[in-house]
């Protein structure tokens, strides 16, 4: 499989959240900002690029009857070392963003890469794939915190845009994050196809 290959399906063709719809309860839940959305796809992207690695290059060395629960040990080790940095450099985001940081290691977009790619490729390849996966997670969580909060607050990134404006409350509730959600999803697919 070529570079441009990987790049291409992690953040179009094969992008976890708009084209294989995985990982929704973290797009859902973590998306009332476009901060939590960046900062919750990041901590992603590092948990995917590095699990990949290792995965990669012990994969000859794993038994087929302990694979799955050594990757989740692999992927849990690097979700710890996002959550102490978190906790340590970034309290009050690591706060917003809670529970949803330790339940990285059970994401399927994680897992679901080790299985299908890490496990079958050679580093570099895992390492891309994992960055690019990512990335496209990031981007779609990103684009989704930004609109919810736009249309929500009234502001970007924390900065008011609408001068004086509350926003409509429905966007930062759950059911504008589902409403917001499908109608990007939907203008995504169109644009990416």
């Amino acid at each position: 499989m070529k570079s441009i290959e990987i790049i291409k399906n992690g953040l179009f063709s094969q992008n976890p959240t708009w084209v294989l719809v995985l990982g929704t309860c973290p797009t859902l839940a973590t998306t009332t900002s476009a901060v939590n959305g960046l900062s919750m796809g990041l901590a992603t992207t590092f948990v995917l690029m590095m699990s990949n690695i290792f995965i990669s290059l012990l994969k000859s060395l794993i038994p087929d009857k302990v694979r799955i629960p050594a990757y989740i040990v692999i992927i849990a080790t690097f979700v710890t070392v996002v959550q102490l940095i978190m906790q340590a450099y970034l309290p009050d985001l690591y706060e917003t963003l809670g529970l949803f940081i330790p339940l990285i290691v059970v994401n399927c977009i994680v897992l679901g890469r080790a299985e299908s790619f890490a496990s079958k490729n050679n580093v570099w390849h895992s390492w891309l794939d994992g960055l690019f996966t990512g990335l496209g997670f990031a981007w779609a969580l990103t684009l989704i915190g930004f609109v919810r909060e736009l249309l929500g607050a009234g502001t970007i990134f924390g900065h008011s845009i609408i001068g004086g404006a509350d926003g409509m409350l429905l966007f930062i509730l759950p059911p504008g994050g589902f409403i917001c959600f499908g109608f990007l999803m939907a203008l995504v697919r169109k644009a990416i196809r």
